[in-house]
């Protein structure tokens, strides 16, 4: 199976680079779709560098579209203006080629040799769609306890509107089979995805498997960007997408 691995971008310059070595170097049949949101701290200008060289020309002011890097089994997208990690996501999803799909945070705190585990369950047959899970066994960073909380009372009400019993709705290693995606329309522009993309899986019927993964999180002075504005947006989506939209 060929893999899709999307990765939404934005203001990530610190590790843009090693993130891209780390999917590149995963030994599968792949290609990345990498979505730049409008970055301001000097990731778009490397990514547009990239883009560039691919066209064998000197740097232009590449503002949006896509560009491909086929030696590097690499496409670049610049969307025009921020608008949010869910939209990016969205706007990666219609460029993806691969009969499997995964997103990929840029920020390091994934790693990308677990998609050989993650992949498993789909190519077994047994699954449509996989979740790579932070809370059951996989040695992770000894972090924020409400941002734990928080994530499993939203695992939970999650739970409730839609009759899965994940453990870990929020994780950013979520796996679908390409099908899966063409079957539901997302909406949701920031971190609303999680929650949504899991209440129409469910309303879907899908196949749903868990997978241990690893979890190296980072603070904010690294970087991370979800704040309680999200949760609460969380919240809405679980009741819209659970229980309004039935």
């Amino acid at each position: 199976m060929k893999l899709s691995v999307v990765i939404p971008v934005y203001n990530e310059r610190r590790t843009i680079e090693e993130i891209l070595r780390r999917v590149q170097s995963v030994d599968l049949e792949k290609e990345i779709v990498l979505v730049d949101d409008a970055s301001s701290d000097g990731t778009r200008e490397f990514l547009m560098e990239l883009a560039a060289e691919a066209q064998e020309r000197p740097t232009a002011p590449i503002l949006q579209g896509c560009y491909d890097l086929p030696t590097q089994n690499l496409k670049l997208c610049f969307m025009p203006e921020n608008g949010g990690k869910g939209a990016a996501i969205r706007h990666g999803f219609k460029q993806a080629t691969g009969d499997v799909v995964v997103v990929q945070d840029a920020d390091l705190e994934y790693d990308p040799a677990e998609y050989v585990q993650l992949l498993a369950p789909i190519e077994q047959g047994k699954a449509d769609v996989v979740f790579g899970s932070r809370f059951l066994s996989g040695p992770h960073r000894v972090l924020f306890f409400w941002h734990y909380v928080g994530n499993k009372l939203l695992t939970l009400l999650s739970n409730m509107t839609t009759n899965l019993n994940l453990t870990d709705m929020e994780t950013c290693y979520k796996m679908f089979r390409r099908e899966v995606l063409q079957a539901v329309t997302l909406e949701e522009d920031r971190f609303g995805f999680e929650p949504e993309v899991t209440a129409k899986i469910a309303r879907g019927g899908f196949r749903v498997y868990e997978i241990p993964i690893s979890y190296n999180g980072r603070t904010y002075a690294e970087g991370k960007k979800i704040n309680w504005k999200d949760g609460f947006r969380a919240l809405w989506c679980i009741f819209k997408y659970g229980m309004l939209r039935r």
